[in-house]
């Protein structure tokens, strides 16, 4: 089975893709509904952003967050100008099985709309909010990179990588899925993008954390053992998961692209169900390995489900979806511990919550998706516990063996490129006096680190920053740090 449907998926990668519009003419009340639903949830996903960077500075420490949140601000920027000169068009754009050829920099007439963007067809919004839609994924899947390698990577890998993942490695992947290429051909299903986004943000981020190493005292030096770095603030941390699952009711929902057939309601339902089986399991889970309900794990639990979910969003019923969260919570936690033990750094969990609960939430799909609704997108066939046997599964995972291999070998040659060039790890000494210092030359929490303001010695840190200074980019690497 696996053969048959490699050799067809190789059949179709040159194949031109096809438009799928919708034959009933629309009125421009229903295309004015559908497109302000379209632009609230590409609203909702760009405030993911905000998620992102409260969740990842409240997971690390004090001395970086200032750094932390600059970067989500320069890597969106980043991601909107090349999505829209490049990746949207490889993405989208009508080409082969294997990558997008049309419209670059959206510069199409009117008329030749559909024919360009032939696999978004199917919506009757503006070309305009697909965009917008589609950016803030893109944007989205950058942020995920970033989760594995804080507190010590330099400035230059967050420009350089930004550029060539939304201008080619996240958008060719996106062909092969959404945009007509090969897999969609096949019927992967991959509704909103456990595979498209969370995988392959998780790859990148697997690739940067192997070219970078540990954080400073992660590993105990006598055996190797793991050692806690804690973050600074749980309440920030978790401030950012409820704000993720909030704009997971754009992701998931959103990708309907239209708002008339009410299906975006069922979604909506079968994503909350899936974040609150994916909560609970964790932190039954973490009591059971960890003799705690752990806080960070908890957490972690929403955003693994609703990764795994994203997938099946669209094609399971809403008791499938609290199985698919609640597998997706408790394997987030055996597999964060499994990852520290293996001297693996990833400090904010994200290779288990974007990769593991990816890569299960895109076969669970092959398991639970329903006959009814799989009839009604027509994109694949129904699960494995429907009885429509094991070809779905096949297709589930070649998509998943393709992208993690592709985005390996990319990532893998811009990571180890740019570190072999310029370096891509702060010194020793810039690292423990951490980013916003060496990267930027003040402080997130100033206050914390300056020193009193009555002229009396400063904290220890500020003292210990004396004679440090900071990252000159583009310089050679110090050996130490590279």
């Amino acid at each position: 089975m696996a053969m048959a449907v490699l050799a067809a998926g190789l059949g179709m990668l040159f194949v031109p893709t096809l438009a799928f519009a919708q034959s009933a003419t629309p009125s421009p009340e229903s295309i004015a509904v559908d497109t302000v639903w379209v632009m609230l949830a590409a609203f909702l996903v760009f405030f993911m952003q905000a998620g992102f960077f409260t969740l990842e500075i409240g997971f690390t420490r004090a001395k970086n967050a200032g750094h932390i949140a600059w970067k989500i601000l320069v890597n969106m920027s980043i991601s909107a100008i090349v999505f829209w000169a490049v990746g949207f068009a490889i993405a989208f754009g009508t080409g082969n099985g294997l990558i997008g050829s049309g419209g670059w920099f959206m510069s199409v007439a009117p008329d030749k709309v559909n024919s360009v963007f032939s696999s978004l067809a199917y919506s009757n919004v503006p070309i305009s909010a697909k965009f917008m839609f589609e950016f803030a994924f893109a944007a989205v899947s950058l942020a995920i990179v970033w989760g594995a390698l804080l507190e010590r990577t330099k400035m230059i890998v967050y420009f350089v990588f930004a550029v060539v993942f939304t201008a080619f490695i996240y958008p060719v992947v996106g062909h092969w899925i959404w945009g007509g290429g090969w897999l969609s051909q096949l019927g992967m299903q991959d509704f909103a993008g456990s595979t498209v986004v969370h995988l392959l943000g998780a790859t990148s981020a697997f690739v940067g954390t192997l070219a970078l190493g540990p954080r400073i005292g992660k590993y105990s030096k006598r055996d190797g053992s793991p050692k806690p770095i804690p973050g600074h603030s749980m309440p920030l941390a978790l401030l950012g998961v409820i704000i993720l699952w909030l704009g997971w009711f754009g992701f998931n929902p959103g990708s309907t692209l239209n708002a008339m057939d009410l299906s975006f309601a069922n979604i909506a339902l079968v994503t909350n169900m899936a974040a609150a089986g994916g909560v609970l399991s964790a932190m039954l889970m973490a009591w059971i390995l960890m003799g705690k309900p752990d806080i960070g794990m908890t957490a972690n639990g929403a955003i693994a489900a609703l990764v795994a979910i994203t997938a099946g969003s669209g094609f399971v019923e809403p008791w499938a979806a609290l199985i698919i969260g609640g597998v997706a919570g408790a394997l987030m936690v055996v597999m964060v511990l499994a990852i520290d033990r293996i001297r693996i750094d990833d400090p904010i969990g994200a290779l288990s919550c974007h990769g593991i609960s990816g890569i299960w939430g895109t076969l669970a799909t092959g398991l639970f998706a329903a006959p009814s609704i799989v009839a009604r997108l027509k994109v694949g066939t129904p699960g494995l516990v429907y009885g429509g046997g094991f070809h779905q599964l096949g297709v589930q995972a070649l998509g998943i063996t393709a992208v993690f291999v592709f985005v390996l070998v990319t990532s893998g040659a811009v990571f180890y490129g740019i570190k072999a060039l310029v370096g891509i790890r702060l010194s020793p000494e810039q690292e423990l006096a951490g980013s916003d210092f060496a990267e930027h030359g003040m402080w997130g929490y100033p206050e914390h680190f300056v020193g009193p303001d009555d002229d009396t010695d400063g904290t220890a840190l500020a003292d210990r920053l004396q004679g440090i200074q900071p990252v000159e980019h583009g310089s050679k690497p110090q050996p130490a740090g590279a």
